[in-house]
């Protein structure tokens, strides 16, 4: 493939991934904008309630980042009994993971009141998750069915039915959580029956997809289900507890941010949400290509193509960088303006929070191409089957550096929203550059060995 090709099967491949990532951003933000809507002991407890949840979530989410690898190895070795053993593990793996994070999550009350939260808000948090509890396994099964649809350069399936989720989600929180068109008005658990139901919903569309189109037949995933391969099993397992912890590290890196921000004021906590905001919005795009990275990276080591591999991984790495540069352009040109999009201007408080907000861009506008590239480098090991050292080198990045860094510069050293921030960057930064080093450390390995299929894993499977 020519370069023109390569950013090309890129952007085709990592454009409906980022809008998949886009719609469930959207999702959560209908909860929160509806709940909010109903009342503010709803949207507080509907909060703690999801954080529970998406921690969860996460780690039996890394199973199925997992997957994704493994099958683009397959196809890239056009071993289509690798790619079926591959989506079956990682579904077992699902399945066997979400009956046993039920206990925990049902137990939810209990956890929040054990953490310090609000009797009454805990208990609010309960109703929700006695009844959200229940959209785990649907919803990690999403996550796998989309690894799936992606790996086989189909994600525009996954991107309709994770639409029409969150359409129905809109939907069904409008007419359960205030009672609309003759229908209970049910408040927090309003909201979650209607998370419940999108997550079968989705589920049930992808299924549908998987069955209806002809291209999907030739794998048979649904034949003999009940029939394991524990050798794929366990290369599911390895792959995907580091994935796990990583996506934990960096996710707990910001929810700590929170808490000190918390520490700083209700000002300064204020201007970090609303920043924060924007940062996960943006990050959706380089995200979505670090999934297309992965795909791609181990298509050609699945197909011993070396020089794809680096083609592709460049082709990820400058799309990556260019969209990053388009929103620091947009930080540094209208901070203020940004910021002023969640404020109403006759608040006292207004003020102050936009000065520490435009601080806050300027912080993430210097960071921003790292974080971009950290992503990015982590999809890419992972394309490569390399996920215990990535993990460590988040791990240390984000804890050891990153957060004493934070707490040093906010509190010690007097610096506040900034010095935190500041501490967010250099943990973003680290990690960029030790993971740049050990790609580079992955391809120099690939070059003293003739790059092939993965043939002890195909004699597995077999």
């Amino acid at each position: 493939m020519s370069w023109h090709e390569h950013f090309r099967a890129t952007l085709s491949l990592g454009l409906p991934i980022i809008g998949i990532h886009m719609a469930q951003m959207l999702t959560h933000t209908t909860d929160v904008v509806m709940l909010g809507w109903y009342g503010v002991d709803e949207l507080a407890a509907g909060v703690l309630a999801a954080e529970l949840f998406f921690v969860v979530y996460l780690v039996g989410a890394g199973f199925s980042h997992a997957i994704m690898p493994m099958i683009a190895n397959a196809l890239g070795a056009h071993d289509r009994r690798g790619v079926l053993h591959a989506v079956r593990m990682g579904g077992w793996v699902t399945v066997i993971y979400a009956l046993a994070s039920l206990p925990i999550l049902l137990m939810a009350e209990s956890l929040l009141l054990a953490l310090g939260q609000q009797p009454h808000l805990a208990s609010l948090a309960g109703d929700y998750m006695r009844i959200a509890a229940w959209g785990m396994l649907p919803s990690l099964l999403i996550a796998v069915f989309k690894s799936f649809l992606s790996a086989l350069h189909r994600p525009a399936i996954a991107l309709v039915a994770t639409i029409v989720g969150a359409l129905a989600n809109a939907f069904c929180n409008y007419l359960l959580i205030f009672g609309h068109w003759g229908a209970p008005e049910l408040g927090i658990r309003g909201a979650a029956i209607a998370s419940v139901v999108t997550a079968f919903l989705t589920t049930a569309l992808l299924i549908i997809s998987v069955v209806k189109f002809r291209e999907f037949h030739q794998y048979r995933l649904f034949a003999r289900i009940w029939k394991a391969n524990g050798k794929v099993l366990w290369e599911v397992t390895r792959l995907g507890f580091p994935i796990s912890l990583t996506l934990l590290s960096e996710v707990g890196l910001f929810s700590a941010a929170k808490i000190l921000m918390g520490w700083l004021g209700t000002i300064p906590l204020a201007a970090h949400g609303i920043v924060l905001q924007f940062l996960a919005l943006s990050f959706m795009i380089p995200l979505g290509l670090s999934n297309a990275g992965t795909i791609r990276a181990g298509f050609s080591v699945g197909g011993g193509d070396r020089d794809g591999l680096i083609r592709g991984a460049s082709a990820v790495i400058v799309l990556s960088m260019l969209a990053s540069l388009f929103t620091v352009a947009l930080y540094v040109a209208v901070p203020e303006h940004l910021v002023a999009l969640f404020l109403n201007s006759t608040h006292a408080e207004t003020d102050q929070i936009i000065a520490i907000g435009v601080t806050l861009f300027t912080i993430a506008a210097v960071f921003q191409v790292a974080d971009a590239l950290q992503v990015v480098f982590l999809g890419l090991l992972r394309g490569l089957k390399d996920t215990g050292v990535p993990m460590v080198i988040a791990m240390l990045s984000y804890w050891v550096i990153g957060m004493p860094v934070a707490y040093l510069l906010g509190f010690s050293f007097g610096q506040g929203a900034a010095g935190i921030w500041i501490g967010l960057a250099i943990a973003l930064i680290t990690a960029a550059a030790a993971l740049f080093i050990r790609f580079l450390s992955r391809l120099s390995e690939l070059k003293r060995q003739t790059l092939a299929p993965d043939a002890k894993l195909e004699r597995q499977i077999r």
